[in-house]
């Protein structure tokens, strides 16, 4: 440990308590105490419970749905941390909302993704830990170091099982890097589906871009929300020769109908981390296995707190 960082401190807030926990267990140490309460009007009360004086801070909290709650609640608790006296607080957040919303994409249009990393750089943020941010680019938003981590080596370890006839597929352009990671780490193929978007959440897959025929395809994407992109996609493939297609995003939004849509898809599994804890409908269904990312997300506090290299982390 750094001398100039003080004690390493963890706080969770109230948007993914369990991998908070599971951290924790991986660092041999306990969650700080914190008071979270709201008020009848819905404003939120938040009171820290330990001494963190002089410390070396890290929250735990993916914005989340409901996503305004849990940012303003992450924003509460950097304030409080600030006006404590922490020596350095770092926001950990597995998963980054408003990271689609970074650029301009119409006249008259916000930049979210940006005001949110002003919102917690003001509110006393001096470092941030997140997971595969859907723009590589958002790193630039901060004024402050950023770690953005990639899940792919917790869910490369669930899949090496299916080497034989493996095809790696981008559910489009935009993630052509990202699955050329996967097939690289896999020996597997490379394929692209080309998409139609139509409207915001809509999406209409067209053809594939390379040979899956009698092979294993797995989609990789950094998120699933309302899944019909990754179902258009998947019926894409069968109807291209694929004999089996799975899926593998780093956080299940899923959203709307997205639990109905896979469970009526032609997946036969769905791999998702838990930078966004699964609502119990979620849980129930038979296709979604959940890859934790606590260990990984263990060592890269590890080694910002004791100065060390979190690189090491990346694949």
């Amino acid at each position: 440990m750094s001398p100039m960082q003080g004690e390493l401190k963890i706080i969770s807030g109230s948007a993914n308590t369990k991998l908070a926990e599971d951290i924790c267990e991986h660092l041999g140490t306990r969650l700080c105490p914190m008071l979270r309460e709201q008020f009848s009007d819905g404003e939120i009360r938040i009171e820290i419970g330990d001494n963190v004086r002089g410390d070396d801070v890290f929250i735990i909290q993916p914005t989340c749905t409901p996503v305004n709650f849990h940012l303003m609640e992450l924003c509460i608790m950097l304030d409080a941390l600030k006006r404590a006296s922490a020596n350095r607080v770092t926001a950990v957040v597995p998963y980054y909302g408003y990271a689609r919303q970074d650029r301009k994409v119409a006249p008259r249009a916000p930049i979210t993704a940006k005001l949110v990393a002003d919102c917690l750089t003001t509110a006393g943020m001096n470092r941030i830990v997140t997971i595969d941010l859907h723009a590589g680019q958002i790193q630039g938003f901060f004024n402050c170091p950023v770690d953005n981590l990639y899940a792919a080596p917790a869910l490369l370890d669930h899949l090496k099982k299916y080497e034989e006839d493996l095809v790696i597929i981008s559910p489009d352009a935009g993630g052509v890097e990202r699955a050329r990671a996967f097939a690289k780490h896999l020996g597997a193929g490379l394929a692209i589906i080309d998409k139609r978007r139509d409207k915001p959440n809509q999406a209409q897959a067209m053809h594939v871009i390379g040979d899956v025929k009698d092979k294993v395809a797995i989609i990789i994407d950094d998120m699933i929300d309302t899944a019909g992109t990754m179902c258009a996609g998947a019926n894409v493939l069968l109807e291209n020769g694929a004999k089996e297609v799975m899926a593998c995003a780093t956080h299940p939004v899923l959203s709307g109908p997205a639990i109905q849509r896979l469970e009526e898809s032609v997946f036969t599994k769905v791999f998702v981390t838990d930078t966004i804890p699964l609502r119990e409908e979620a849980r129930s269904c038979s296709k979604i296995q959940v890859v934790s990312v606590a260990s990984l997300l263990a060592k890269a506090i590890n080694n910002v707190h004791t100065e060390s290299s979190v690189s090491v982390l990346f694949v």
